[in-house]
């Protein structure tokens, strides 16, 4: 019995010699993501050439649900970056249901709009549509349209824009195996909806489990029933996984939006487990909870704004008979260590790389 134990004793010992230098490994490489992202943003490394401004245009945005913040915030890029080229703007709401954009895509075409903003839901969703506008030579750009960026040839995107989904998923991922020194017991949240929302999740989960951390739940819920289901979800959730449940990873912001009085309900304070950290996008109350320390740590922020005034680039390249801009938009790390530049100020993530002035440049509007 004795030697038994030896042994058992001599190979947890050996197992743990060998875990050393791959855990230490590993936490290296998941602060070394996180450090890459959470670093100011100053230098512009957008398009440098591009057509001058096609006059005269009126366009259509058709947003998946202006509820969302992070459709909202690029909406109100597109319409300060619209006022800059001289276009006009109709904003069409789909109110987070597929019947309301099917309506809104119908509103749009009988406007005969010069182009089309397809604005945070998967284009796919609404294939006769799309093949209506092809029909009628409408071009087409897009907010998170789906898992592919730039031109997407099956749904007939001039361009798709977003900052890479993967590197998102993947510093969040990081953050929370570094936040957790290694040992995080993670519940993933996602929305089976969106293609793109299942690809971000995945990836969550992958390098969470390559790391060597532990997923307890994958979660899928409708991003717009949120406000309804997550009180009771986040409750349930913490009876069945208690003090394991180390961290929260979503899509979206506007999941932690309505976990907060249950958790408090709970006993938890803003800062304690499970700590919650967004995969996308930034959003105003995001930002404010961090700033807080009120329920939510992180957020991996998008240039909402930025990107508003890239999809008017794009589609004025669409206009002109050019090619896409080619142009991946950077991603950022909000932590209550930097909320407070790029943007932080006004609960946003706004580089301070002078885009506005670089785009007005290629449209000779300065």
């Amino acid at each position: 019995m004795k030697r038994r134990t030896l042994i058992q004793s001599s190979v947890a010992a050996l197992a743990l010699m060998l875990a050393g230098p791959a855990l230490a490994d590993a936490m290296s490489d998941a602060k070394a993501v996180v450090e890459k992202y959470a670093t100011r943003v100053t230098t512009w490394d957008g398009p440098k050439t591009g057509p001058k401004a096609q006059e005269g245009k009126t366009i259509v945005v058709l947003a998946g649900d202006l509820k969302n913040g992070g459709i909202l915030g690029v909406t109100t890029g597109i319409e300060e970056a619209a006022a800059a080229i001289g276009w006009q703007v109709k904003v069409l709401d789909g109110a987070g249901s597929i019947g309301g954009r099917t309506a809104a895509f119908g509103q749009a075409m009988a406007l005969k709009p010069a182009g089309i903003i397809i604005n945070g839901f998967d284009a796919v969703e609404q294939a006769p549509a799309l093949e209506q506008a092809k029909s009628a030579g409408v071009p087409l750009v897009a907010w998170h349209a789906g898992p592919v960026i730039g031109p997407d040839e099956k749904t007939g995107l001039f361009a798709n824009v977003s900052t890479d989904a993967m590197e998102v998923s993947k510093s969040a991922a990081d953050w929370a195996y570094a936040d957790a020194k290694g040992k995080p017991g993670v519940v993933i949240f996602t929305d089976s909806t969106y293609a793109i929302a299942i690809a971000k999740a995945d990836k969550m989960k992958e390098e969470i489990e390559r790391l060597g951390g532990k997923v307890l739940e994958y979660v899928d819920t409708p991003i717009a029933e949120t406000s309804q289901r997550m009180p009771q979800l986040t409750t349930s959730l913490l009876q069945k996984h208690g003090d394991q449940w180390t961290h929260s990873l979503a899509i979206n912001d506007l999941y932690f939006d309505f976990m907060g009085p249950s958790l408090a309900a709970a006993g938890k304070g803003g800062t304690d487990a499970p700590i919650n950290v967004a995969a996308g996008d930034g959003s105003e109350s995001a930002y404010q909870r961090i700033r807080a320390g009120q329920f939510q740590k992180v957020t991996v922020a998008e240039p909402l704004n930025l990107q508003g005034w890239q999809l008017v680039d794009e589609l004025n390249r669409a206009f002109a008979g050019q090619q896409w801009s080619g142009y991946l938009s950077p991603l950022h790390v909000v932590t209550a260590d930097n909320v407070e530049f790029d943007g932080g100020p006004k609960n946003s993530f706004d580089p301070e790389n002078g885009y506005r002035d670089e785009y007005k440049k290629l449209w000779g509007k300065m």
